[in-house]
């Protein structure tokens, strides 16, 4: 019979040799007592076994996972693990409690990776009714199923920060983490825990195969994060973005870019990020990625859409919006908008928003910026605002920006200068007399 056909119902049926796995030491005389006690018994005897022995069990079976690799028998034990868990899912705190933190390196990895496997397969609520057949409003039920998942959540944040295992303990927890951020318990008590920005230094370019699954599934956690708006605020403040294109850029291992690529399509409508991508030139990566030679339609397809969705970010941010992302980033140089006629005319009373809020950005600049063109930039589109804003000089004068321009006629630098008087000028004299002063 092919093995993806069985059934625990078929795998449960075998008659496991258990006396000659206790003469070969491979488990102990009271393992097999424990063993033969709950085995082919009836659900409501194991169950009561399970109240009374729940955690010799549990190291029982771990054990068994440990030390036995005959295909049949750890089939056998992770279905016995797996029935007992689905008839009764406050059982898994057993591996939890008893094992997740006091267990050799061996246990934690086995319970943790049967936790986050058994809890993330586990049947969803439908109509009201839970697969036991309890009411999904049973607070108390779900509330210990959430105790046991924020719990393994904060082992395998523990993990990022401080491995069990030099080599092992960091993979482990991406790859449970992987399984388990679908949930929506999970995710919220992930970013409580600051477990976001534990992931953004896996974020880089991979080599080895151990490497790159590594990176694999630290981007498929990123990408289940992308559908959750805290972490995707976190992500805003951090290096997610340009990292992950770093790894887009120079990865050839399909499955990778695909999960970073369908990342970004995500993200693309996300606060600043399309102009971010924009500003670290993905659509020209985009395009150089649609010249190989995938084999994976949906990564195909993903990467039409993120094409399209960058041209139309294009568009919008070739105005405005690119402006103001400019601004609030601090990175003012000379790009063609600044001196762009058609720019200021349509764009004017879009300075007014959040009360005049890149107003009163571009005169911060002017006070902690120690960039000359920066500098130089801010004066101009002061200049600008004055003299294209129907009270432009009023208002600027109201935020007093006069006196911070003023003290930028005396920079060192040159370009600084010529465009702190122009906008001075404007100011004293007003657009009408001014107008010839413009560079």
């Amino acid at each position: 019979m092919d093995r993806a056909e069985l059934t625990t119902e078929q795998v449960l049926k075998r008659d496991i040799p258990w006396e000659t796995y206790m003469t070969t030491k491979l488990i102990s005389g009271t393992g097999l007592q424990l063993l033969r006690r709950y085995d082919n018994r009836p659900e409501s005897f194991r169950a009561q076994l399970l109240d009374d022995d729940g955690p010799a069990y549990v190291r029982v079976f771990v054990s068994i996972l440990r030390d036995i690799f005959k295909e049949e028998t750890v089939e056998y034990v992770l279905a016995l693990i797996d029935e007992m868990l689905t008839a009764n899912p406050k059982r898994a705190r057993l591996f939890h409690d008893k094992l997740l933190w006091k267990g050799n390196w061996f246990i934690q990895e086995k319970s943790c990776k049967i936790l986050a496997l058994i809890v993330s397969a586990r049947p969803k609520a439908q109509d009201g009714v839970v697969a036991n057949g309890e009411a999904s409003n049973s607070k108390k039920k779900f509330t210990t199923i959430d105790d046991v998942l924020i719990g393994l959540v904060e082992w395998l944040c523990t993990q990022l920060k401080k491995p069990s295992h030099p080599s092992h303990g960091i993979p482990i927890a991406i790859n449970c983490l992987a399984a388990l951020l679908k949930e929506p318990v999970v995710r919220s008590s992930f970013v409580q825990a600051d477990g976001v920005k534990l992931l953004i230094p896996l974020i880089s370019p991979a080599s080895t195969q151990q490497s790159i699954q590594l990176l694999y599934e630290t981007c498929l956690c990123v990408w289940l994060l992308s559908y959750y708006e805290p972490a995707i605020e976190y992500m805003a403040t951090s290096r997610a973005l340009p990292r992950l294109i770093d790894v887009v850029r120079s990865s050839t291992k399909e499955k990778v870019v695909r999960v970073v690529v369908l990342t970004f399509k995500n993200l693309l409508s996300k606060g600043t990020f399309g102009a971010q991508m924009v500003d670290l030139g993905l659509p020209q990566i985009v395009q150089s990625l649609k010249a190989q030679a995938w084999s994976d339609e949906d990564l195909l397809e993903a990467l039409n859409q993120l094409e399209d969705g960058l041209k139309d970010n294009i568009k919008k941010l070739s105005s405005f919006d690119k402006y103001k992302q400019e601004v609030l980033l601090g990175h003012l140089d000379w790009s063609p908008m600044h001196k762009d006629p058609l720019f200021w005319r349509d764009n004017i009373k879009c300075f007014e928003e959040n009360d005049f809020q890149i107003l009163r950005v571009l005169i911060t600049i002017l006070d902690s910026s120690n960039d000359p063109r920066a500098l130089a930039v801010a004066c101009f589109d002061l200049s600008q605002f004055i003299q294209l804003h129907p009270a432009g000089r009023v208002i600027v004068t109201d935020l007093k920006a006069k006196e911070r321009v003023m003290k930028l006629m005396n920079h060192e630098s040159a370009e600084v200068t010529k465009n702190a008087l122009l906008c001075i000028q404007r100011l004293f004299l007003g657009a009408k007399y001014a107008s010839f002063l413009q560079a």
